[in-house]
């Protein structure tokens, strides 16, 4: 049997939600920020989240928009890969929460199967266990590397750079990673704030192969999580696969869960409740979660 929290909820907006998830051909996981928040991963929103996860930052008063940008690499690169090498770490360390194997679990029920689609550059969809090939990350991924310039147009995992960080300082100890062809500072492969040197390749690739599976399916569900308004790319999305190919959506978000027509489903729940929430409704027979998600 799942192991369900207890929490006050809409029970006829979770069964409207597993109805509409039972009646899909093809399930699409749009995810932002909020879904990481349950695995314990740090919360951005506001200065005041952001300067928790780092105060040596808060004492420069320098705030997310300024340390997530190109020019933080060319002014100060110990603090931008300080706060970077320190992300990729962290990112490499968490578990993902139980709600990533669930999803995957109804994927493999649907005819189409599943697709993600989602802001985040953490990885954590990798790590759950979810095919590589079936996943559009329209902002990069921080587990990728390109040259700072950029000296050409290519892309390179960054798995061989440990990062050493000094937490108390937001700086690297270690020797930031490299370009391989000019011997320039490399950089995430990740949409920053005034990014107009972003190499966009590997991302524009993963949105092509999306887009002629979803030209494929009939009778799609989006379930939308942790995705707000600051930076809409993961609500623009929905509303274009509800729009363009006749899709429903299932809204889950603690503080912005309305929903474009009374045909779709919000539920104001953090991302894993909602998921385990819903689960409970379809039942066993939909597979049962593994304790604290998968480690890819």
């Amino acid at each position: 049997m799942l192991d369900f929290h207890s929490a006050p909820l809409d029970a006829s907006a979770v069964e409207r939600a597993a109805s509409l998830i039972e009646q899909a051909d093809a399930l699409i996981v749009a995810a932002g920020a909020g879904m990481g928040v349950d695995s314990g991963l740090p919360d951005f929103r506001g200065k005041d989240g952001f300067w928790r996860a780092y105060p040596a930052l808060r004492e420069a008063q320098i705030d997310f928009y300024n340390i997530a940008s190109p020019s933080a690499f060319h002014s100060s690169p110990e603090r931008a890969w300080g706060f970077y090498g320190h992300r990729l770490a962290l990112y490499r360390e968490t578990v993902p929460h139980q709600g990533y194997d669930l999803l995957r679990r109804w994927g493999d029920r649907k005819l189409h199967g599943l697709r993600v689609f989602t802001s985040n550059v953490d990885g954590q969809f990798q790590k759950a266990g979810f095919d590589h090939a079936h996943i559009h990350e329209c902002h990069g991924s921080i587990h990728h590397l390109q040259c700072l310039e950029p000296c050409r147009e290519e892309v390179w995992v960054a798995d061989e750079f440990l990062p050493e960080v000094d937490e108390q300082k937001c700086q690297l100890r270690n020797s930031p990673p490299v370009c391989p062809h000019c011997g320039g500072l490399a950089r995430p492969n990740v949409l920053m704030f005034g990014d107009w040197g972003w190499i966009d390749r590997r991302s524009a690739a993963q949105g092509y192969r999306q887009d002629a599976w979803l030209s494929a399916v009939t009778r799609p569900i989006v379930i939308e999580l942790g995705a707000g308004t600051t930076i809409p790319s993961v609500r623009h999305f929905s509303q274009r696969v509800i729009h363009q190919f006749g899709g429903r959506l299932v809204r889950i978000n603690p503080n912005e869960c309305d929903v474009p027509t009374r045909l779709d489903v919000g539920l104001r729940m953090g991302a894993a409740d909602g998921l385990v929430s819903i689960a409970k409704i379809l039942g066993d027979e939909w597979g049962s979660p593994s304790a604290g998600g998968g480690d890819g």
